[in-house]
């Protein structure tokens, strides 16, 4: 285990804002499991609101977490994909995961949140 240090990190802080901002952690969850449509995501978590993800992909987007790609088709498709930059967050998504399931009673999965929360 490495040694905390106290000092402020502004790289550590603004990570955790990235993915710590509503919904973003579950969205990349769902990248990282393989989503890649709008409708995929929106489909994979009860409540979000399409406004919503639309904001935290375009914010991932603009982080270089995602890449989106416009693929010219009769309708167009639109591809969300992590870069490396988001496949690397694979570990600790899986870390954090691990720690919900150990940590967090079960009748929280249960619990609705609402989207405007």
């Amino acid at each position: 285990m490495s040694t905390y240090e106290p000092d402020f990190c502004p790289r550590y802080h603004k990570t955790v804002e990235m993915i710590g901002r509503r919904w973003a952690g579950v969205i990349l969850r769902e990248l990282l499991r393989g989503a890649t449509h709008f409708r995929q995501i929106s489909d994979a978590i009860p409540d979000i609101t399409d406004k919503l993800l639309s904001e935290r992909l375009k914010r991932f987007e603009s982080e270089g977490v995602v890449e989106r790609i416009v693929i010219p088709t009769t309708p167009v498709t639109i591809e969300y994909r992590l870069t490396e930059k988001g496949r690397a967050l694979e570990a600790a998504v899986q870390e954090i995961s691990a720690w919900a399931e150990t940590w967090l009673p079960a009748e929280e999965e249960s619990t609705t949140v609402k989207a405007g929360e």
